[in-house]
């Protein structure tokens, strides 16, 4: 799990995450992807996804609590 600020430093910290490792799995938790005002940022994060880990599937999860589900569909 990676927390992401609301700052200049989303990027940099979801870049590091997405290249510590290979991903089957990517979940985007609700907390950046169902408020409007982030809007914005939940399209930059899914992008950067998309760049630095492109054979990663991406899940969406309701709550912290089910992100094992969300993934679980995906692989």
């Amino acid at each position: 799990m990676t927390l992401i600020a609301l700052d200049e430093s989303a990027e940099a910290t979801v870049v590091d995450a997405l290249s510590a490792r290979a991903w089957d799995v990517v979940v985007i938790g609700g907390g950046i992807r169902k408020p409007e005002p982030l809007l914005e940022l939940f399209e930059h994060v899914v992008n950067l996804v998309r760049r630095h880990a492109p054979t990663a599937a991406i899940a969406f999860n309701t709550s912290g609590g089910d992100s094992v589900e969300a993934a679980r569909r995906w692989v």
